[in-house]
């Protein structure tokens, strides 16, 4: 819908201004691209990490953006512009964000909502999640309108391969913040700088002071906030060791989620020669570094990886006596496409039978996490059973909480407890790469998220009908309408099939959008690019009509789209011609002359019938219709 806005809104003021648009107002057009992407990406990240209820809503944000881009183009012929208040209400969804970090446990019959706590504390969900929703799409309506302000100076191609360089800019730049992990002050700062660029002497007071409320809150976040952790070594971290009976040697160990290194310590403390201690979170892996009081990461026995664990299985070559899945993050977001979390490909039976295959003879493998609902323990462990055949070794530290160890080879494990059906439910089927939700027990989709989705597309219609007026004159762009729900479908089976080759990290994000975007921007080239033939002179080839009155004549028959914003080469079949196959112009036939004994049984039913006569001779005059 916003490539309708936009293409209407180019109609209504004509096919393009006369002249070319100056310098400035490209690269304003470029800066304003690369501004909404590079915002979306950011919102996208920094958001659900910091509204708790996002983790479970990852899509809040980008159904926001995309609501918003549409809204600001719709407005782009109004007179009043809102594009330079943008940066006070991106000030005013920081703080917000900020202000609204809450700790919940929650869990349905359906799927299970991790938390920290025993208790909802904060703000409701009911207040927090309408808000940061329309405030995504209000920021990004001024945002979008600021584009599309721009956009409609130019024209239709070019306006495109303009905005499509700059969102490449936008995706480019955060992703090389990203992988230098930069923190969200810097990302701040590539903003605020943007910003000030587009707005010159507007506002100049309210802008200073937006960008610095949100450069200060991002401050405090970077350089305030400490992880804390207990840095305990005892306890059920040390029940897989326990577990793994006393012939492993426990030489090689592969922690998958390492965290700030306790897991990683214990493995050293149990004697291993040599630790890979593969984390996706730089974070956390730069806290342990500079703060673990056992300094297990400057140990030269240990190799860090940051990456993700599913991705570090199907690449490594090294075999292990002990392979540990130390509590994942279950809150950690793979992608504002996806409503997949961190581990949807970390506990597949696929992942389970690439750690198996990773491990050494008598070589044992164990994990343990706060799994809350006892129906997810029996999955698990009836996962583990139907990899490795036996039934696994399982210890109980709190309700739901579970250590699990399992070996493929007989006798290999020294189990304090085994595994029995916890739950009253039927043990579920383990998740598959085909099917990776972990944590929903039946196949469906909850009714939570249906009524979400529902909320969430009223409140669309509602502000599209507020901003654009009646509904039905959009029914002509119902097709762009199916494009775009295309384009996000594809954009999201991307997302998620890569990150089945290249880890759940923000370089799938990256290689998919930039890959989508330079598809679009190809598709541009080809279009604005001047059709090449043998000889064609208006449309059409000149060795079939040596005629240059002929080819006069056939210029008015090529009529312009207006939506297209090309000559469409069409021309509707005579009743009386007859059509030569041989000759083709842009894939349709042309009409002949009729024969001369024809034209004689013309001259005769042009006495009878006058007005049918006429008819009939304007067909036979000449071979298209003036």
């Amino acid at each position: 819908m916003t490539v309708a806005a936009a293409a209407r809104t180019v109609r209504a003021g004509g096919d393009a201004p006369p002249g070319a648009p100056p310098g400035g107002s490209r690269l304003r057009l470029v800066l304003s691209s690369f501004l909404m992407l590079f915002t979306e990406l950011a919102l996208i990240r920094w958001l659900g990490s910091n509204v708790f209820y996002l983790s479970f809503f990852s899509n809040f944000v980008l159904l926001g953006s995309f609501l918003g881009i549409g809204a600001g183009f719709l407005r782009s012929g109004s007179r009043r512009d809102l594009s330079g208040w943008a940066p006070v209400l991106l000030a005013m969804l920081v703080v917000l964000a900020r202000g609204a970090r809450v700790t919940v446990q929650r869990s349905s019959e359906q799927l299970i909502f991790f938390g920290a706590g025993s208790a909802t504390s904060g703000v409701p969900a009911w207040i927090v999640l309408p808000a940061i929703f329309l405030g995504v799409a209000a920021v990004m309506t001024c945002i979008g309108e600021g584009v599309a302000r721009s956009f409609v100076r130019f024209p239709p191609l070019e306006a495109y391969r303009l905005d499509i360089l700059g969102s490449l800019g936008g995706i480019i730049a955060f992703s090389a913040l990203s992988f230098l992990w930069a923190p969200p002050l810097a990302w701040g700062v590539v903003v605020a700088v943007v910003f000030a660029v587009l707005q010159g002497s507007r506002r100049r007071l309210i802008l200073a002071a937006a960008m610095l409320a949100m450069l200060g809150v991002l401050a405090v976040e970077t350089l305030g906030d400490v992880h804390r952790d207990s840095w305990l070594v005892s306890g059920f971290r040390q029940w897989p060791y326990q577990d793994a009976g006393p012939g492993n040697p426990l030489d090689d160990v592969l922690v998958v989620g390492a965290g700030s290194g306790n897991d990683v310590a214990i493995a050293l403390e149990h004697g291993a020669r040599h630790v890979d201690a593969v984390e996706i979170d730089p974070k956390l892996y730069r806290i342990g570094l500079a703060s673990h009081p056992n300094h297990p990461y400057s140990d030269p026995r240990v190799s860090i990886h940051i990456a993700d664990g599913r991705e570090f299985l199907e690449h490594a070559d090294r075999a292990y006596d002990l392979i540990v899945f130390a509590l994942p993050d279950s809150l950690t977001l793979v992608s504002g496409q996806a409503s997949l979390r961190l581990e949807s490909y970390l506990f597949t039976r696929e992942a389970m039978e690439r750690a198996r295959a990773h491990l050494r003879r008598g070589g044992s493998f164990s994990m343990y996490n706060f799994y809350r609902e006892t129906w997810l323990v029996d999955r698990l462990a009836g996962t583990l059973e139907s990899v490795y055949g036996r039934t696994p070794c399982l210890r109980l530290y709190q309700v739901a909480s579970a250590v699990m160890t399992d070996s493929a080879t007989p006798g290999a494990l020294h189990c304090q407890a085994t595994w029995h059906r916890l739950s009253s439910y039927p043990v579920p089927d383990p998740a598959a790469d085909d099917r990776p939700f972990l944590y929903l027990r039946t196949p469906g989709i909850p009714s939570l998220y249906m009524v979400t989705l529902l909320l969430i597309a009223l409140a669309a219609v509602a502000i599209v009908r507020a901003v654009a007026g009646r509904l039905r004159p959009m029914a002509r762009y119902a097709d762009l309408f199916f494009m775009g729900a295309a384009f996000l479908l594809l954009e999201t089976k991307s997302v998620v099939q890569f990150a089945l080759l290249f880890g759940t990290t923000w370089f799938v994000n990256a290689l998919v959008f930039t890959g989508v975007l330079l598809a679009v921007l190809v598709a541009i080239e080809r279009g604005a690019a001047p059709r090449r033939g043998p000889a064609i002179r208006g449309g059409v080839p000149a060795r079939l009509h040596p005629d240059p009155h002929r080819q006069r004549d056939l210029r008015p028959a090529l009529p312009h789209h207006p939506r297209l914003g090309h000559r469409v080469r069409r021309e509707p079949p005579r009743r009386h011609a007859r059509w030569d196959p041989r000759v083709r112009v842009a894939g349709h036939r042309i009409p002949r002359p009729p024969h001369p004994r024809r034209r004689a049984l013309r001259a005769r039913a042009r006495l009878r019938s006058p007005g049918r006569a006429r008819g009939l001779s304007r067909a036979g005059q000449g071979w298209v219709r003036r």
